[in-house]
């Protein structure tokens, strides 16, 4: 049988001897996702992190309309660090539940799904115990907590390999956005941006699509990485375990990208009054309001296509060449 990880299999998982005698056996899970007590722990600090962070310019800014220009702004990046940290501790609680009880089905998304909702429910609780008491602090946890519950649905997924890459990649596009913000005001200088509005609006365009690019390469490195990993730890577990086909890499690329357009989503059904209460304040903030969501969704379609591809293409370059039955090479004398 090919060791190559594109080899196929029709089972999600194998029956290995032990070589103990007696034919005796144990099931080698197919999809185990190496490593998710620690993505849990990262996604966890990283929505404390956002939640702090959003706390602090709230809370520094002037009590009632800039607070709600604020509070919009920060709104995405809470929303999509809720969503991760739901994925990422149901994953482990899922993989925990299937160790432990047995890998089946319903009890992965059952232990997932309420991993998620007390990720979403200990969100709530710190919003509302530390944000000061407004509508804003309630569409906040509110929307955050909702993240939360769907990233513990799209946890309890059957193959959670893929899962598992999907919020390793997620957390790093997520941690490199806040380290290129860094990097905008040379980039603009390099995009001639001058005193013009036209040489400002070309180079804001030329700076995202930049982070948009770097964002899906390294999604999609990420995510194979991962992958990889993970399949090396199937290996040595069980040497006749299932590899993880094309797909998987192209849905683990193409992941983070995905949840960035999700989070988009639910911005706009959950946090659908805030973002009105913002572009009502003026003529100003609602073009500010329309065109970050726009930039928001145009970052999330190139990270998923950038990420997919490239996840994919690094998988091409790990298969080896297709030997036929009747190649003189492997044809014996």
């Amino acid at each position: 049988m090919s060791k190559q990880p594109g080899s196929s299999t029709a089972a999600s998982a194998r029956t290995v001897d032990t070589g103990q005698g007696g034919g005796e056996t144990h099931t080698a899970p197919a999809g185990y996702a190496p490593g998710t007590p620690l993505l849990a722990v990262l996604a966890l600090g990283w929505l404390a992190a956002m939640l702090w962070s959003t706390r602090e310019a709230i809370h520094s800014a002037a009590v009632g309309l800039t607070a709600i220009t604020l509070s919009a702004f920060a709104l995405p990046g809470v929303i999509s660090a809720a969503l991760v940290a739901g994925t990422a501790v149901a994953l482990a609680a899922s993989e925990l539940a299937a160790r432990r009880l047995g890998d089946r089905a319903a009890l992965r998304f059952a232990a997932a799904l309420g991993a998620g909702m007390l990720v979403g429910l200990g969100t709530a609780l710190a919003v509302n115990l530390t944000y000061a008491d407004n509508a804003t602090t309630n569409t906040i946890a509110g929307t955050s907590a909702a993240a939360a519950i769907i990233g513990g649905a799209i946890a309890g997924a059957r193959t959670p390999a893929p899962v598992g890459a999907v919020v390793a990649a997620a957390l790093g596009t997520l941690l490199f956005v806040v380290l290129f913000s860094q990097a905008r005001d040379p980039l603009f200088d390099l995009f001639g941006a001058d005193d013009s509005q036209a040489s400002l609006v070309g180079a804001a365009k030329w700076v995202s699509r930049t982070e948009s690019l770097l964002g899906g390469l390294l999604a999609g490195l990420l995510a194979f990485g991962y992958l990889s990993w993970a399949r090396r730890r199937a290996v040595r577990r069980a040497p006749d375990a299932p590899a993880p086909r094309w797909p998987a890499y192209l849905l683990a690329g193409a992941g983070p990208g995905l949840l960035l357009l999700l989070t988009e989503v639910i911005i706009r059904i959950g946090g659908r009054t805030l973002l009105d209460l913002a572009g009502a304040l003026s003529e100003a903030d609602a073009v500010a309001q329309t065109s970050m969501g726009t930039s928001r969704i145009d970052n999330g379609i190139w990270v998923l296509f950038v990420g997919a591809l490239t996840s994919v293409i690094l998988f091409g370059r790990t298969l080896g060449p297709t030997h036929r039955d009747d190649d003189p090479e492997t044809v014996e004398d």
